[in-house]
């Protein structure tokens, strides 16, 4: 379960500064992250740094398929590790 847990935070870190990232290249008119990209990873496990990423940069917060996605997805995760430590 721990194992898991340092998984969901791994991936969480690094959606966090991807999301990050993105935005930096965003201002600096540079190449972007796909949303697709962004979306893989947070439903691999990333949706919590996603979420942060996207209050802390304020990023992709107006468009709903993230803005509703996201922390959507973040329930789900917490939800399945809450289901897995109970049995």
């Amino acid at each position: 379960m721990k194992l898991l847990w340092c998984y969901l935070g791994i991936m969480s870190i690094l959606l966090f500064v991807i999301m990050g990232w993105d935005k930096l290249s965003a201002m600096r008119e540079k190449r972007r992250v796909p949303e697709a990209t962004l979306f893989l990873l947070a439903v691999i496990g990333g949706a919590p740094g996603g979420v942060m990423g996207m209050i802390c940069f304020r990023h992709k917060i107006r468009k709903p398929g993230f803005a509703i996605g996201f922390p959507v997805l973040a329930a789900a995760w917490f939800a399945a590790m809450w289901m897995i430590g109970i049995r």
